[in-house]
């Protein structure tokens, strides 16, 4: 199977204020946001990429179409909805410092998969919509490029997270140990047995290695060389 690298949008002004986006329209990155992009891309161009698919709100195509301006070769830039902020509902809009103080952020940070955002989606059905759209465009990819062909994903990361915690194997109770950082790059290879995770967020470093790794279908008894 392909090879996803998942990035996340780089910094926006509700990160840097401290409230909760979701999807609110006209969230874009701030100025150190069109930065981390940038670098993102900088770290990518190194690899052939055979598409680009983004989440359809405005952080993250900016994100994407830096990524696509910085490689050699342009490739397809496509909009998924699978890959949309979670809709939080009633915590949209409002700053994490309040949400705190509500009952529901402890079941968020310690049960995840029992949390419904009130007027939004379970935490569980957000990571179910993810999961499904990334293992479909892998497959897809996979079928027109082959084995070998990389693809980039951007997104959020709590979705990011929750994709991770699929490959990983985790229940997504689990998956608050898990940490992506804005325009921070995972990186997921679809094997034919299981998934393999070859790299989470990181925030530097030439990712050339993504598309010169072999593919497996094994994993190597004692690490491998």
């Amino acid at each position: 199977m392909a090879t996803v690298i998942l990035v996340r949008h780089g910094r926006t002004t509700a990160n840097a204020s401290g409230v909760l986006a979701g999807r609110t329209p006209g969230v874009e990155l701030d100025e150190v946001g069109l930065k981390q992009a940038a670098t993102a891309g900088e770290r990518i161009a190194a690899v052939p990429v055979a598409e680009i698919v983004t989440s359809p709100l405005e952080r993250c195509r900016q994100t994407a179409q830096a990524i696509r301006k910085a490689l050699p070769v342009k490739p397809p830039l496509r909009s998924e909805k699978g890959l949309s902020e979670c809709d939080y509902g009633e915590w949209q809009g409002r700053t994490l410092k309040e949400l705190a103080k509500e009952p529901l952020w402890k079941v968020v940070q310690t049960q995840p998969s029992a949390a419904v955002f009130p007027g939004g989606e379970s935490m569980a059905a957000m990571q179910a919509r993810v999961v499904a759209a990334v293992r479909r465009h892998d497959a897809a990819v996979t079928a027109e490029h082959g084995n070998e062909a990389v693809w980039v994903a951007v997104s959020h990361g709590d979705l990011i997270k929750a994709v991770l915690a699929d490959a990983l194997g985790m229940h997504l109770d689990l998956f608050q140990r898990l940490h992506v950082e804005p325009a921070s790059v995972s990186v997921i290879r679809y094997g034919e047995d299981r998934p393999f995770v070859l790299a989470t967020n990181t925030n530097a470093g030439d990712l050339g290695w993504v598309a010169t790794k072999p593919v497996t279908k094994d994993a190597p008894v004692g690490g491998g060389a």
